[in-house]
């Protein structure tokens, strides 16, 4: 045996020891460690692609659950992050500035929706989130002392933290677990009227009346803009966003837009607020502001929210997470603004979009097998009848090339903005492939579909 040949064997031997621990003791996520789902092993990625240990190339389909909206690899996005390490790759934030950060709110500032000029650093959505909630408290508690829920949107989804479970939807199943644990809040329907359907007055009743009889004990209203994600993909009409700005400021409810997962161009405007041309109270921010290449979030709110609770009892926020404003995040983040606001982003997302319609519309004639195909920006969905299983289903886009992983009755394609057409149908084509057998029966009988 040569020395190439011994090396080779080592390596295999590493690789499968590594493979058997992460099988017994890596927690992944949503999964038992008693009964793990399989996992795929990721070597390396660029541009669009995924390179797995065996050598396949994926196209991720997903942007790793919706984050690396410029793909793996940038140069710009690795050369932000290579300079910045240099010179100051962590420093607290208490009584501490640095330019990355201060640059980095700056432009938020001068980006967002005009009135939110003020920015909090988290670490992650989920704490974005639970920042979000804590404000509009601590801004009530000075002006409405008895506004201590919250109230929000069938379908939505906002975190997987306990507040952020909260107001998740809880026949989403993200929550059920601990529904005893965590606080109760108020659901009303999901808007009924769809994103390009015809506007009825009607889809706001249950906002109005519930205001009407209930304001004098909601802090705030919390939803996604437009376009819900991990609780089903539905997208709603932008007028629910205008008449809601209108009510929340009627009866003093702090509006807030959870913008995690549809900022920064996915839904074909850089924020999903601008479809409506609303200023929310507060905005979350995170996954795509650094493109992806780490860990970072944001809570933008207007001057009256932060002059409210400098007016709360303890007249500070009592807020702050050890990697808040990292200089590297914040680095990456420039990098991925300097992308965003260079690169006709929105143009892109909506070409997309087009793309997705055109290549996925037609499958809503597979009736029994799909209930509704649909596309907003960078984000194509076909809704099935009937529950997926995710395991086989994944199994067999891997199979065809690409990354997917459908959830509930949801496929769904969220790619990176630089996907080229070409990757694009790659995409489109496996999804027809598994709704026209399944349609068929092929699939169904190899456990596509949840029992």
């Amino acid at each position: 045996m040569n020395n190439t040949d011994k090396v080779n064997d080592k390596k295999t031997e590493i690789d499968s020891e590594l493979s058997e621990f992460d099988e017994k003791h890596v927690w992944h996520p949503y999964t038992s460690l008693n009964s793990p789902i399989p996992t795929y092993h990721v070597v390396s990625a660029d541009r669009c692609l995924l390179r797995l240990d065996d050598g396949r190339e994926l196209i991720d389909g997903m942007s790793s659950w919706w984050a690396c909206c410029h793909g793996y690899g940038h140069p710009h996005l690795i050369e932000a992050v290579q300079k910045q390490l240099h010179t100051l790759s962590h420093v607290m934030f208490a009584g501490i500035r640095h330019d990355q950060a201060t640059i980095l709110c700056k432009r938020l500032s001068g980006m967002l929706p005009e009135g939110l000029n003020n920015i909090f650093m988290a670490d992650s959505g989920s704490v974005a989130v639970e920042v979000a909630l804590k404000m509009a408290i601590q801004y009530q508690s000075a002006r409405n002392p008895g506004r201590t829920k919250f109230l929000t949107v069938r379908g939505g989804y906002h975190g997987d933290t306990m507040a952020a479970m909260s107001v998740t939807d809880p026949g989403s199943g993200f929550s059920s677990e601990y529904q005893s644990y965590i606080p109760g809040q108020y659901f009303i329907e999901r808007p009924a009227v769809t994103f390009h359907g015809e506007w009825n007055d009607s889809a706001m009743l249950p906002l109005e009346n519930f205001l009407k009889d209930h304001s004098h004990e909601v802090a705030a209203f919390i939803l996604e803009p437009v376009m819900q994600g991990a609780g089903g993909m539905y997208f709603y009409h932008p007028q629910y966003l205008v008449r809601a700005r209108e009510l929340c400021s009627r009866y003093d409810v702090v509006m807030i837009c959870d913008e995690i997962a549809t900022g920064f161009g996915r839904t074909g405007r850089m924020f999903a607020c601008e479809h409506a041309g609303i200023t929310p109270d507060i905005m979350t921010l995170g996954k795509g502001l650094t493109g992806g290449m780490m860990t970072l979030s944001a809570v933008a709110v207007t001057d009256r929210i932060s002059n409210g609770i400098s007016l709360s009892p303890s007249r500070v926020l009592m807020h702050g997470p050890t990697f808040m404003a990292n200089p590297l995040a914040c680095a990456a983040a420039n990098g991925s603004l300097d992308l965003l606001l260079s690169e006709n982003v929105c143009e892109k997302t909506r070409h997309i979009e087009k793309v997705l319609y055109e290549g996925l519309r037609d499958l809503v004639s597979c009736t029994g097998t799909v209930k509704d195909v649909r596309a907003l920006g960078a984000c194509g969905v076909v809704e099935l009848t009937k529950p997926v299983d995710t395991v086989s289903m994944q199994r067999f886009f891997v199979d065809k090339g690409i990354w997917l992983r459908p959830f509930g009755s949801i496929i769904y394609i969220y790619p990176p903005f630089i996907i080229t057409d070409e990757q694009l149908q790659t995409c489109i084509s496996a999804v027809r492939e598994l709704v026209f057998q399944l349609n068929d029966g092929v699939q169904a009988s190899r456990g596509c579909f949840s029992v």
